[in-house]
């Protein structure tokens, strides 16, 4: 019998690993789950604190999938602190998928945005060259560089991580690599996941060179489906209408990267 992905399935934690001090990946069965698309969401269900929208992390075994996670709110604080066969709820897959191109492919994440970057590149062909670009505070805040560089073999690719205070990799913001990367070379695809002011430029600076770009958007969501209208983003709603967005429409849009609404609704500064 088909799942109704509006249904809230049960799953049980099966292992958590620490990515960083403050990162964790939990994973768990669901067949559902484990293949969805890159850029779609599921809605997670801590019990006894609340709901929230989750990318759906690949993981290397067949029918498992998994959640990463920051420790920052109540709730992600909450799904951070589960433990191995504790429960969570999840409904879903949400959401768009990517557009994948072929050919030469630029792939900038930021802290746990990096997770429909790690399932879109189980979708490029070994052909492809692919350069994925990891941005972190610090040193002890980069994560997924090992998992990146095995899911990549072609001699082609490269991973280019960059920490804001130079401790590990390049020095600097992972934009100004954008910025260096698309000057030097032409991209067939640009994709980027992270916070969005860094993806506020990365898009900037793709689509002032014509290359084809896209971002997954994070906004507040409370259904997921459209309805509660928390994740509007002027006309858009982000849960229905994304969360990938093409580079040219998000530009249009006075409020990317430049306005986010609190949990009341409430326009605010980013």
């Amino acid at each position: 019998m088909q799942r109704n992905h509006n249904h809230t399935k049960i799953c049980v934690i099966e292992k958590v690993i620490d990515e960083t001090p403050t990162v964790r990946t939990l994973i768990f069965s669901d067949d559902v789950m484990s293949s969805v698309m890159p850029g779609q969401f599921a809605m997670v269900w801590i019990p006894g604190i609340n709901e929230l929208p989750m990318s759906v992390m690949i993981s290397q075994e067949s029918g498992k999938a998994a959640f990463t996670v920051r420790k920052h709110g109540t709730a992600s604080t909450g799904l951070f602190n589960v433990k191995v066969g504790q429960q969570i709820g999840v409904r879903g897959p949400y959401g768009n998928a990517f557009d994948l191109k072929k050919g030469k492919l630029l792939l900038v994440g930021g802290g746990t945005g990096l997770v429909p970057m790690m399932r879109l590149l189980t979708y490029v062909r070994p052909e492809d060259d692919v350069t994925v670009l990891i941005g972190a505070k610090s040193k002890e805040e980069v994560f997924f560089e090992n998992l990146a560089n095995n899911l990549l073999k072609n001699n082609t690719h490269k991973v280019i991580v960059t920490t804001d205070d130079g401790s590990y990799g390049e020095k600097g913001f992972v934009t100004d690599m954008v910025e260096k990367l698309v000057a030097g070379s032409h991209f067939d695809g640009v994709y980027t996941c992270g916070p969005e002011k860094m993806m506020y430029k990365t898009v900037q600076i793709s689509h002032s060179k014509g290359l084809f770009v896209q971002a997954s958007l994070e906004r507040m969501m409370k259904c997921g489906v459209g309805i509660c209208g928390s994740c509007c983003m002027g006309e858009d709603l982000v849960c229905r209408d994304g969360t990938v967005f093409d580079g040219a429409h998000l530009l249009s849009n006075k409020e990317f990267g430049q306005f986010h609404r609190n949990k009341a609704g409430i326009l605010e500064n980013y």
